[in-house]
């Protein structure tokens, strides 16, 4: 679980996260992460972090007494992050500190060895080393209609994915193998068509493990469900660099 409520350090660090294979769950301040914990009388969709990351200076419940709190809902390890040296209170109640900005390397360094890979100790399927989107039908899409046109043709794939990541989810909370296995071959043929390598490889893996049977299915279907948002987000960022209009 990530508590930060700087909009642009939530949203960094839960995206390194993620690429690098871990399932994250988000709130803007003290008060969300505790509800989303089980807190305040909630007993409805509730999350069991292994690791918690929190600002250690926010607007509302903070510091030394948001810790307190979070110790009385979880046995999770509470990891302080903060653009200033933290308070000596803050450094002895936690059982981490990382400075801001702080290294890709600095984080994981400090989660290593404390917390399961993608919820369930399976490794990321999202592989980095392939290109986000194929040159050449990127090449072939700019040969054959103006700049404009190839933007909208990846906005709408990004859209389309929005929607059926949405609709993924709920399949696999329904345990719903069939639906699962209809939504990964849609993204699969879809995404290959547009040349989107990583995504269309996740859905490949969503299709060919519709019928897992192993115990620990659900884990692995969120697992790929978080590498299927990563590979979204890198289209995102190919979409607003390289395709921007």
């Amino acid at each position: 679980m990530l508590i930060d409520d700087d909009l642009v350090s939530r949203e960094v660090t839960a995206t390194v996260l993620t690429l690098n294979g871990y399932m994250v769950t988000t709130a803007e301040d003290g008060a969300s992460a505790l509800v989303l914990l089980g807190g305040q009388g909630n007993t409805a969709d509730t999350t069991q972090p292994d690791v918690i990351l929190m600002d250690a200076q926010m607007p509302g419940l903070s510091g030394l007494e948001l810790i307190r709190e979070l110790r009385s809902l979880t046995k999770a390890r509470i990891i302080a992050i903060s653009g200033s040296d933290a308070p000596d209170e803050i450094g002895k109640t936690a059982d981490g500190f990382l400075l801001k900005p702080f290294s890709v390397d600095a984080l994981q360094k400090m989660l290593i060895g404390s917390v399961k890979l993608s919820a369930a100790g399976t490794r990321s399927r999202l592989d980095l080393e392939q290109p986000v989107i194929s040159h050449e039908t990127l090449a072939q899409f700019r040969g054959m209609m103006p700049e404009t046109a190839v933007h909208e043709i990846y906005a709408a794939v990004i859209a389309d994915l929005n929607k059926r990541t949405q609709t993924l989810e709920a399949a696999i909370a329904k345990g719903n193998g069939e639906e699962i296995r209809r939504i990964g071959h849609a993204i699969k043929g879809g995404c290959g068509m547009a040349g989107a390598l990583q995504a269309a490889r996740l859905g490949a893996l969503f299709e060919e493990h519709s019928r897992d049977t192993e115990s620990n299915q659900l884990d692995n279907r969120m697992a790929l469900l978080a590498d299927l948002r990563g590979a979204i987000r890198n289209l995102e960022r190919i979409l607003e660099t390289e395709l921007s209009t």
